[in-house]
């Protein structure tokens, strides 16, 4: 293990009381072909070539597996980016490795490891019994490294073979003087490593690593950091760190940001400021995460100025993110030679990302690479543990949630969702500009037939398994939160409408479901109340054009009980699919998010149920609907559907006044009649 150098002469301050953690270097020695001459054997220029690799937003995704499910899954998992990392490595003569952060929480490991197991002394975390086996040169915090308070943080991290950094958070000392704030962690290391010229001469090249984590935490966080630490701006913190460290000695810097893209006009205090900090000189390179896109390649940063989103650079300044949950393995090529000055600089580079699996037309997933078996032997008793703990109980519903009439009326496997999206948005906004802002939420129902006869939720009465938590929330989507008016709000339900064919008053008998509009994409907006006239011809066909601006479905939108106007604005809280367009929904776009949140839905979901169950541990959460939206009434009129024909279906359906289950079709589906006066 070789010496990292300290930081600066303060380090020693706060070394007693920061976590400590130490550095691990190259293990390359000093060699007898050592040039420190920086020029091959003729007196040329030495040109080196160094390959920076990046894992980011693990989320404790160590295996190929979806505890939720119960089942392999081959698009995830750092037993499988290993692989790659191995692969990458034996390819060139000079690489290092860092990871940036969001690796303790984000998978039932994570919160069995946290919640129910916890960490004894010297116990290491399963993520580092994995990660320490693939020789990290260095890491950075991310944000969701503090959901589980920094007691944990402190007692995970002590075990990691590899230094920590992270240099935008302080000591909160009350003081208001930012000029003795200390460091919380260590803000940047300086490593030597050995590296080989393009004529296999040996070169001693001192890189730099800083971190950065987004200020938002204070935020995010707050009952876990609140009067324990301050976070500052990212860039202002790698303008005062950058100089010293040059000064030090570094020969190149790589800044490791949990933070992804914005390009915005700077205001300060950025969540997502890798943009910005391509503009702060002495940066040679950005590692860059926490977006849980990919860069180069998502299609988002095309055309963008600033951004060759083909080579990988932000201001001309290499850059890789490589998604999430180690579906790939990011690294930039980086081509060093000398300037005139005897100075490293970097004279080209290439980013690239290497998948661990394709998707198949078929909807299939074909792995492309095996398992680290280090690692599967590391974390096998782990990862036994959590499958056992995710089959039991976890929380309480003192209601049944199911979907079978999803389609048709308010739903609780909708009310679920979009009750716990609000909950976490309540918290997030507390004591911003936008904590004044009325919140909706979204949620659409995502188990309403369209697997078969059998794809619908039922969940009974009674204890809930993080099993089924993906019976409420299937897809692996990240929250967002869009600010939008009153206009956009009801375009965003004349779309959603789309879901009903066009039902003339007083018939009987007509088919209701539009079955080419996908169900999936009939969002139920909450937080308001609204009615859905079918007697309307749909504003917007299945891909979002506009057929006719007269066609007006949606009636009576309220909050609060007062009409909804086109200029009043609001928080709406969805996914990153519906956000970043998908669907094709009017008005809805991701220039329009405010809040790029860090939490998964699914893990939202679960939060929340465990929330509600603590404050009713007897009879459990209520999950029932409010039943805040309807169909306008139409004499005389009613029409059928198809749904679940089980048992637990029909009878449900008895409960309802409006619902009367009719027969079972050849595709096993039960076709019900709907009373829509």
């Amino acid at each position: 293990m070789k010496p990292t150098r300290t930081p600066f002469l303060r380090l020693a301050l706060y070394s007693a009381v920061a976590f400590g953690l130490s550095a691990c270097g190259s293990d390359d020695g000093n060699s007898d072909n050592s040039n420190n001459g920086n020029t091959d054997a003729a007196g040329k220029a030495a040109t080196v070539t160094l390959r920076v690799m990046e894992t980011t937003d693990l989320h404790a995704n160590i295996m190929n597996f979806n505890y939720y499910q119960n089942g392999q899954d081959d698009t995830v998992g750092l037993v499988k980016t290993a692989s790659l990392i191995n692969a990458a490595r034996a390819e060139v003569k000079n690489s290092v490795l860092v990871d940036n952060g969001d690796l303790l929480q984000g998978s039932p490991l994570g919160d069995y490891v946290a919640k129910v197991k916890g960490l004894n002394t010297n116990e290491v975390h399963p993520i580092y019994k994995a990660m320490n086996l693939l020789d990290y040169d260095v890491a950075n915090i991310g944000n969701h490294e503090f959901n589980y308070g920094l007691p944990f943080l402190k007692e995970a991290l002590d075990d990691a073979g590899f230094p920590y950094i992270s240099a935008n958070v302080f000591f909160d000392d009350a003081d208001n003087d930012s000029t003795n704030d200390i460091p919380y962690f260590k803000p940047y290391v300086l490593q030597d490593k050995q590296v080989l010229d393009s004529e296999g001469l040996a070169h001693t090249l001192t890189i730099g690593y800083i971190g950065f984590v987004p200020p938002q935490i204070l935020q995010w966080d707050k009952n876990n950091l609140e009067t324990r630490v301050i976070a500052k701006d990212i860039v202002d913190m790698a303008k005062h760190y950058v100089p010293q460290m040059k000064q030090e000695g570094a020969d190149i810097i790589i800044a490791i940001a949990h933070s992804g893209i914005s390009t915005e006009n700077r205001a300060g205090g950025e969540e997502n400021a890798s943009f910005y900090l391509s503009q702060v000189e002495g940066i040679d390179a950005i590692m860059f995460g926490h977006a849980h896109r990919n860069f180069p390649g998502d299609s988002g940063y095309d055309n963008v100025a600033g951004i060759d989103n083909v080579k990988g650079t932000l201001n001309g300044i290499p850059a890789v993110m490589p998604g999430y949950w180690g579906k790939y393995l990011g690294y930039i090529d980086m081509t060093l030679a000398l300037n005139t000055d005897g100075q490293w600089q970097v004279s080209d580079s290439q980013s690239t990302l290497k998948p661990i699996s394709q998707s198949n037309p078929d909807r299939s997933v074909t792995s492309l690479v095996a398992n680290h078996a280090g690692i599967e032997a590391a974390v096998a008793a782990d990862h036994a543990d959590v499958r056992q703990w995710v089959s039991e109980p976890f929380a309480k519903i003192s209601a049944p949630v199911n979907s079978f009439f999803a389609l048709v009326q308010d739903d609780p496997s909708i009310q679920v969702v979009t009750d716990a999206q609000t909950w976490y948005v309540e918290s997030i906004v507390a004591g911003t500009e936008y904590a004044s802002l009325p919140i909706l939420s979204v949620g659409a129902p995502f188990r309403a037939g369209r697997g078969g006869a059998d794809d619908f939720t039922d969940l009974s009465a009674g204890n809930v398994s993080y099993g089924n938590v993906a019976d409420l929330y299937i897809y692996p989507n990240t929250l967002k939160v869009m600010k939008l008016t009153g206009a956009d709000v009801k375009e965003w339900l004349e779309m959603s409408a789309g879901q009903f064919n066009t039902i003339v008053p007083g018939s009987s008998g007509s088919e209701l479901i539009n079955t080419s509009f996908p169900s999936y994409n009939f969002d139920v907006i909450d937080g308001i109340t609204y009615e859905i006239d079918v007697s309307q011809e749909a504003r917007y066909d299945v891909s979002g054009n506009l057929i006719n601006a007269a066609h007006n479905r949606i009636k009576n939108v309220r909050y609060n009980n007062a009409a909804i106007v086109d200029a009043d604005e609001f928080l709406v809280v969805t996914n990153n699919y519906r956000a970043g367009g998908g669907g094709h929904f009017p008005g809805v776009s991701s220039d329009k998010i405010v809040i790029d949140a860090p939490n998964e839905n699914r893990q939202t979901v679960a939060d929340y149920l465990i929330a509600m169950t603590e404050q009713n541990p007897a009879t459990g959460f209520d999950p029932s609907a409010d039943n805040n939206w309807s169909f306008t009434s139409l004499s005389n009129t009613s029409v059928v559907f198809r749904s679940s024909a089980k048992d637990s279906a029909k009878a449900f359906a008895a409960g309802k006044a409006a619902v009367t289950y009719n027969s079972t079709d050849a595709d096993g589906f039960g076709v019900y009649s709907l009373n829509l006066q």
